[in-house]
């Protein structure tokens, strides 16, 4: 597969046409998709239409876009015109077709992109396994018996797959980071309130992001760019100006002060999420060690205050249609909004403390390296996982490392390492480390990103096919 500034460059350049980039994409799905379940919808009437646009702009003269041509899909909680916004539920099947795209697939558009549908998800986005109750799992293309993580599972596991070169996920705890750990790709959680939210269907709207995934650092740079932009409708967003990224990735990192997480970062896990961090920093060049705060705090808080802003979105479908929820999911959302006022009172308190606790390390240092999960893919159905002698929970302890990051709405990315680079990883399956910066520094996690690529650290098996 073309990734997509290969497929950009080309079709700007008459050596390919976007048509036929998108009749290869569409054959690509429907010869492989059985394999991952990555898709809920495919579109192939909007996908042409759309490729026959680009390709009369180029006809024409005109300029077709920084993304001329490059497929991609959304994750189902996106709006896609004329389609309805699933949100990875069977409730929202009777709600009526959307009116019209959401703001980043408008953003992809203007950028000569091209929509091949919607993609598998958690119900709701309550979920690290895209596990779905109603549409099956996704399956981790390295091994299809293995999750793809969540809740943007079939973002990662459609890229990761070779069927699309981009995707757009969202992250509430770790949505992005989590299945692009998992599934070997690249995946970026900005700043809270970077991109805009709009015509996306919320979990928990003071910790929900947006933000792409690809195979590799400038297709994630060059997506990211085309994605920002204002948009009045989402009250969240704190528009500051285009600041692209894709002009840094050859920058280096001298100069920025890095630092491997010690502490909540350094335990609950399995030997090889702490030898890929471990692989980073030695190719970095560093062996600073710093203390996160209060992360196993924040990370209490961000449960308690997710379940409350969940249950409480979902409480009229709770109180009349309960079956048509996913069991599990509809208990957490219950719990969540019978939860005592004074609990959410105190969750907020810890959680405006964590931040700023956290935001003075940044005094220190420009970037923290963590691992993005605490072990490599578990099997699809596994519920118990043994870790340091303890048997926990599988689902909840996947976010473990990223939730204590989304609650103070800090820019994160994973980045994939494979067994390749030598952290002995079980059964050759790829983890991710967790690249974070200062809030609006996503610059930083692109030069990062890039200077391993180039060193060749990070690196992702070639699923089988």
């Amino acid at each position: 597969m073309i990734g997509a500034a290969g497929t950009a460059a080309a079709v700007r350049a008459g050596r390919l046409t976007a048509a036929a980039a998108t009749e290869q994409a569409l054959a690509d799905i429907a010869a492989r998709d059985g394999r991952t379940n990555a898709f809920t919808a495919v579109t192939p009437e909007r996908a042409r239409a759309e490729a026959a646009a680009v390709d009369a702009a180029i006809a024409a003269g005109r300029d077709p876009g920084p993304l001329a041509g490059v497929p991609y899909a959304v994750k189902n909680l996106y709006d896609l015109a004329g389609l309805t916004t699933l949100a990875g539920s069977i409730i929202e099947r009777d709600r009526p077709p959307a009116a019209r795209d959401a703001f980043l697939v408008r953003r992809l558009h203007a950028a000569g992109a091209v929509c091949l549908g919607a993609l598998n998800m958690d119900e709701y986005a309550y979920g690290f396994t895209t596990e779905n109750h109603h549409y099956g799992p996704a399956r981790n293309p390295h091994d299809p018996a293995r999750m793809a993580g969540g809740s943007s599972g079939g973002s990662a596991a459609a890229v990761a797959a070779g069927l699309v070169p981009l995707t757009l996920g969202s992250d509430t705890n770790g949505s992005i980071r989590v299945p692009a750990s998992l599934c070997g790709i690249f995946g970026l959680k900005p700043t809270y309130g970077r991109l805009s939210r709009g015509g996306s269907y919320l979990f928990a709207a003071s910790f929900d992001h947006l933000g792409p995934f690809a195979r590799d650092v400038a297709d994630l740079a060059l997506a990211y760019d085309a994605l920002q932009g204002a948009d009045a409708e989402d009250p969240a967003q704190q528009w500051r100006a285009v600041e692209p990224v894709s002009g840094v990735l050859d920058a280096g990192t001298a100069g920025l002060r890095i630092a491997v997480a010690d502490g909540h970062f350094a335990r609950n896990g399995h030997a090889e999420a702490f030898a890929a961090a471990e692989a980073v920093s030695r190719g970095l060049g560093t062996t600073a060690r710093i203390e996160i705060p209060e992360a196993a705090r924040g990370r209490a808080a961000a449960f308690l205050i997710t379940m409350a802003e969940g249950g409480n979105l979902h409480l009229p479908d709770l109180r009349t249609r309960p079956d048509d929820f996913d069991p599990m999911t509809r208990d957490r959302f219950l719990a969540g909004a019978l939860l005592p006022a004074h609990w959410l009172q105190q969750a907020q308190r810890v959680r405006a403390a964590y931040r700023a606790a956290v935001l003075k390390l940044f005094d220190e240092v420009d970037v923290i390296l963590t691992p993005a999960t605490p072990y490599v893919a578990p099997p699809i159905g596994q519920d118990m996982i043994e870790v340091d002698g303890e048997r926990i929970p599988v689902r909840p302890n996947l976010g473990i490392y990223t939730q204590p990051i989304s609650c103070i709405g800090l820019p994160a990315m994973a980045v994939p390492i494979a067994d390749p680079a030598g952290i002995g990883a079980p059964h050759g399956l790829p983890i991710g480390v967790q690249v974070i910066a200062a809030p609006w520094r996503e610059d930083v996690l692109f030069r990062v990103a890039g200077a391993l690529e180039r060193a060749g650290i990070v690196a992702a098996p070639t699923p089988a096919r």
